[in-house]
């Protein structure tokens, strides 16, 4: 099977295939557009991390920043500038997947900065101005699962905001997200903002559960624990899928579908596998279910067109054997409260660093551009 067949047979299972990468060079070079046009790619995520490693590579944004450094621009609108002008950009090139698919595909996320997680007036304050610096139709705004983050989305929304909720690593958190996205729904109809216009996406980690607690069954060291090994991340988002299911089948829903609102797609992110004693398409062919995103590193997407195997849904009705991975895992000693605490911690301020060292660059970058 060729390459672009796997990829073909996934698009056509209902998967929208995302890249979770974005770099200047990418845009430069025609490769992002040889991505759509070859292998089905029609969407990107960004983050911290993508963007503190695509700038510190290479001088692809060198004569924009000269250009800023001329203009006397501080090292925060300068990051600001860099960033919003590689999703403006990209958006652009998705423009057409975007009228395609009326609005569902074609999308670019860009991140609020990571070190307002835990404020919610101010992510909600950087959303609004990154959707009004973007300006594109096609962009999701990403704001973190946080609990300071749950009153962000919904306030973001209730402006008729699109948004991407990111780092949601529980199933508890993502019921919990997904009554954010109603609220802020049904503010945003009673702020007189058309429901239709509005998307959003849940992003829901994936690998980092597995890393997690196969380090912990590792600890615990016992046959039993040992044989768990490699389970957990797939039962979690089986699990967050038949949340989907419930909550999107329920009478509060059904009044804002009524209207014309577009459900809130689950995305399955982080499905680079960390582990190389798994397959490296796990998280990709084990998760194939309609209507939901998976974004994945280029890694992972040539992975899959080389030798995933795409054999339909994997993912409905399967909550009730995904919960008994998850009553295993608690009776051998994992405590599941305090792995998605630790996640969650540890996915901010990996972020939080990634930051630090864009500004790092940048801040190098502007002192030898001044001479």
């Amino acid at each position: 099977m060729s390459t672009t067949d796997r990829l073909a047979q996934l698009s056509e299972a209902g998967v929208s295939i995302w890249l979770d990468d974005l770099s200047r060079e990418r845009l430069d070079s025609g490769n992002l557009a040889g991505l759509i046009r070859e292998k089905h790619v029609v969407g990107v995520t960004t983050n911290p991390t993508i963007f503190a490693n695509a700038l510190a590579k290479g001088d692809a944004y060198d004569a924009q920043v000269r250009e800023l450094a001329a203009r006397g621009a501080d090292l925060d609108g300068t990051v600001r500038e860099l960033t919003t002008t590689d999703v403006r950009n990209a958006a652009d090139l998705f423009r057409d997947v975007y009228n395609a698919t009326n609005g569902v595909d074609g999308r670019v996320s860009i991140e609020v900065d990571p070190r307002l997680a835990n404020d919610t007036a101010k992510t909600v304050a950087e959303a609004k101005d990154l959707w009004k610096t973007v300006d594109r139709p096609n962009v999701l705004i990403k704001i973190p699962a946080t609990e300071a983050g749950l009153p962000a989305i919904t306030a973001t929304l209730a402006e008729g905001i699109s948004v991407n909720v990111t780092l949601i690593f529980s199933v508890e958190r993502y019921e919990a997200v997904i009554n954010a996205f109603f609220a802020g729904l049904e503010q945003a109809k009673a702020n007189g903002h058309d429901v239709k216009g509005i998307h959003s996406v849940a992003s829901f980690f994936v690998s980092r559960v597995d890393s997690e607690i196969d380090k912990r069954l590792e600890k615990i060291g016992t046959e039993e624990a040992k044989a768990l090994r490699g389970q957990a991340a797939i039962a979690n988002a089986l699990l967050a899928y038949a949340a989907f299911e419930k909550l999107f089948t329920s009478d509060r829903w059904s009044v804002l579908a009524a209207e014309g609102a577009n459900a809130q797609r689950p995305l399955w992110a982080s499905t680079g596998v960390k582990d190389p004693s798994y397959s490296d398409t796990r998280y990709v062919d084990q998760l194939v279910v309609r209507d939901i995103v998976n974004t994945m590193p280029e890694k992972t997407l040539d992975a899959v067109a080389d030798h995933a195997e795409i054999d339909g849904d994997k993912v409905t009705g399967k909550g009730a054997a995904a919960q008994e991975v998850f009553d295993k895992l608690a009776s051998v000693g994992i405590d599941i409260p305090d792995v998605f605490r630790v996640l969650e911690e540890e996915g901010v301020e990996k972020f939080e660093k990634s930051w630090q060292e864009l500004l790092d660059t940048v801040t190098g970058q502007l002192a030898k551009a001044k001479g």
